[in-house]
């Protein structure tokens, strides 16, 4: 982010944020949240299930898609005020993915400049599996 926040303002883009889906980091967060669920990291499950071969990510690692976008363009994690999203598909190991957000509002604010955006994350060629609204401190008082 550039200017101080001053130059930003309704319809400003937020630098996407583009990765592929690392099926051993997801292992690695299944473990971290105490996650029995074999969806995330066993491929034989899912097939048991008629779910295909390839496993599911874990919610959290696709809400920090976007926090990570959100962070890099606020130039810290510590100015996300809110965050709320409401999910609307999966991720599976090796999608590629895209973090995106549209800024809706700005307003002055006890905290400083704050930025109000829609944010989403989709499956490159596929659909929207996150979809919400953030609010950011892009200039601090």
């Amino acid at each position: 982010m550039s200017g101080g926040g001053g130059d930003i303002g309704v319809g400003t883009q937020i630098p996407p944020l583009e990765l592929t889906v690392d099926p051993e980091k997801m292992k690695v967060m299944a473990a971290l949240l105490a996650d029995p669920n074999p969806i995330h990291f066993d491929p034989r499950a899912l097939a048991a299930l008629g779910m295909g071969e390839r496993t599911v990510n874990q919610g959290p690692l696709n809400m920090g898609y976007l926090q990570t976008m959100l962070a890099r363009w606020a130039s810290g994690r510590d100015r996300l005020l809110s965050f709320q999203v409401r999910f609307r598909g999966n991720v599976f190991a090796g999608d590629e993915v895209r973090a995106t957000g549209t800024v809706t509002a700005v307003a002055d604010t006890h905290r400083g400049r704050v930025a109000t955006c829609d944010i989403s994350l989709e499956v490159l060629g596929g659909a929207v599996v996150l979809a919400g609204t953030a609010d950011v401190i892009i200039e601090e008082r």
